[in-house]
């Protein structure tokens, strides 16, 4: 006879209200890095803020690319190094979900429906990305102050508090969140783009907490997109510049991130563009539901779009080369 094929169990809907809890979601880095330090810093803070518990984290998961372990277990210069951050600094204190994702926000949506399927109601999810400078003056005071995102969600009104880090004003992630993110923004969203300003000039943050109603209905009404999605949760927070989702936002500090190709003339205009594919899309998608007209519009938008991306490009090079 023919074996039956073991089926997944699809998660129950009637998620009911129980003991509220924070669900802390580790991104780690997609390459593997080679200065151990910084993810040992994190996950020791980790361990720590598990011990006090004194808002009922679950135990986080850490979500890790499939492609990231193949490369480092696959490279002898990093294997050792790869399986000992597993086994003794991340494994201890978290839950290892493996996953093939494109981008990071992929990886988002990994952690975040691993944590959603065991929820309760009024539950609060907790991103920390792992690819960030914890052992520096500025990642501890970082590390001090990232509980105060699901605390804040946890004790006030709030449904999605965002961590702000601080930039030199003309690195590539400031240049782009200016000439890039806001631009585009403003073209496709001007009234959003005016009421988000008001709260943050880092519309991109990777650091955030998130209300269990909000997040369900960027999971479940809506959908989930694989890159920006961090902007896509604040578009959903609006209608024109009307504020429908309470966002507070804390300061982090000057906190660093591991150089990469981000910094890069090239590597910004990847950040550029793939913003600008999303906010399209996310146009769309919203407006072919009431507009009968919505490509004479959009063909506007789209041209206006091209030469904001275009103006974005020329100060870049211009200051990255400079620097």
């Amino acid at each position: 006879m023919p074996r039956k094929m073991k089926r997944n169990p699809i998660p129950s809907s009637n998620q009911v209200e129980g003991n509220r809890k924070i669900h802390p979601i580790i991104i780690y880095p997609f390459s593997h890095p080679t200065d151990e330090r910084h993810l040992r810093k994190l996950y020791g803070a980790i361990e720590n803020w598990l011990k006090g518990n004194n808002h009922n984290y679950r135990r986080p998961v850490t979500v890790l690319n499939r492609q990231t372990c193949r490369r480092a277990i696959e490279d002898p210069k990093k294997r050792a190094s790869f399986e000992a951050v597993m086994e003794k600094i991340v494994r201890p204190v978290s839950d290892v979900v493996a996953t093939w994702a494109v981008d990071t926000c992929q990886m988002w949506l990994t952690g975040f429906g691993q944590a959603f399927d065991q929820c309760n109601r009024n539950d609060i999810f907790w991103l920390i990305p792992g690819d960030f400078h914890y052992d520096s003056a500025t990642g501890e005071e970082a590390l001090r102050k990232l509980p105060g995102l699901p605390h804040d969600v946890w004790e006030t009104d709030c449904e999605l508090c965002l961590g702000e880090i601080q930039v030199p004003p003309n690195s590539a992630k400031q240049l782009i969140d200016t000439y890039g993110t806001y631009g585009l923004l403003y073209n496709w969203f001007p009234a959003e783009a005016q009421a988000l300003r008001e709260i943050t000039d880092k519309p991109r943050t990777e650091f955030f907490a998130i209300s269990h109603d909000y997040l369900r209905t960027a999971l479940i009404p809506e959908r989930w997109y694989g890159y920006e999605q961090t902007i896509v949760l604040l578009l959903q927070g609006f209608k024109g510049v009307k504020q429908m989702r309470n966002i507070h936002k804390i300061a982090l500090g000057r906190i660093e991130d591991d150089p990469s190709s981000r910094s890069t003339l090239s590597g910004a205009m990847q950040q550029i563009e793939r913003t600008e594919r999303v906010l399209k899309l996310f146009w769309r998608e919203l407006n072919e539901r009431e507009d009968p007209n919505w490509p004479d519009t959009f063909r506007k938008l789209d041209s206006q779009s091209e030469q904001i991306r275009g103006a974005a490009l020329v100060i870049m090079q211009q200051t990255l080369r400079l620097n």
